[in-house]
């Protein structure tokens, strides 16, 4: 199992406690007149958010950000199990070939199919800057797209953390995006903000450090399992979220008691 502090335990429950808030809203107790109007969240995060690259930093804050808008192809769940997620896979009888199958239904936020060539390239922009994913880069022989829908890892030797490494749920999280984007040298910001996640990021109404927007991603296709952590179904049940950032705290607590965040 890869180590997390108490500390990071308890930043990405909070984190994953403000998604679950867009994904069941039925369960808030405030609010409920402005949210059944408009079915909009407005949340003030831990932190301002100012990059969008999930690969390009560890900030936690771009994490979250990085779970709204896009997934990955396993996740760990409320028991620190590993659980299929954009992908199922199966590993061979000599501990060398892992082939991941990616589900039906995946697309990206600019409509087309999400591929395997996709996902590998994806992993190797990860890879290269994550400390686990360059670790598990030392252990693999080759990384590749096998046909449309199936990637095979096969390793120099057995490795115990494959699915840990690319199913790890903090910093850095290795996203999905489309090849032309995870092309991009990891030391550079993508240009463009496509996931395949519930979430699209309205880059239009984008304020770095004041305000970032995301609307439902009405082509997303959850699991049909329960939603535990990072895995599992996630069912998007408003139209809009918006995070805004407010540095004075005073204010921060008028908008609470107000039911308005």
């Amino acid at each position: 199992m890869f180590p997390i502090s108490r500390w990071k335990r308890h930043t990405l429950a909070v984190a994953l406690s403000a998604l679950a808030l867009s994904f069941a809203p039925h369960e808030l107790s405030f609010a409920p007149q402005a949210m059944a109007a408009d079915k909009t969240i407005t949340a003030v995060m831990h932190s301002d958010l100012r990059v969008i690259d999930p690969i390009l930093t560890t900030a936690y804050i771009t994490r979250d950000h990085g779970y709204m808008v896009y997934d990955t192809l396993v996740a760990t769940d409320s028991n620190f199990k590993i659980q299929p997620q954009m992908a199922d896979w199966k590993v061979s009888d000599d501990k060398l070939t892992y082939t991941f199958t990616l589900r039906d239904g995946l697309k990206w936020h600019d409509g087309t199919p999400v591929t395997a060539e996709d996902c590998v390239a994806s992993l190797k922009r990860w890879a290269k800057v994550d400390g686990m994913g360059q670790k598990l880069m030392d252990f693999t022989a080759s990384l590749e797209a096998t046909d449309a829908k199936t990637i095979t890892l096969k390793l120099k030797e057995p490795y115990g953390l494959v699915l840990d490494s690319i199913g790890k749920p903090s910093s850095r999280v290795a996203f999905m995006m489309p090849k032309r984007l995870a092309e991009t040298p990891p030391d550079k910001p993508i240009p463009e903000q496509i996931g395949s996640g519930p979430f699209k990021f309205v880059q239009a109404e984008f304020q770095p450090g004041v305000k970032a927007v995301y609307v439902k991603n009405k082509d997303y296709v959850p699991r049909k399992e329960p939603a535990s952590w990072t895995a599992g179904g996630k069912v998007v049940k408003v139209d809009r979220v918006e995070w805004v950032t407010m540095a004075d705290a005073q204010i921060r607590m008028h908008h609470r008691s107000d039911g308005l965040i």
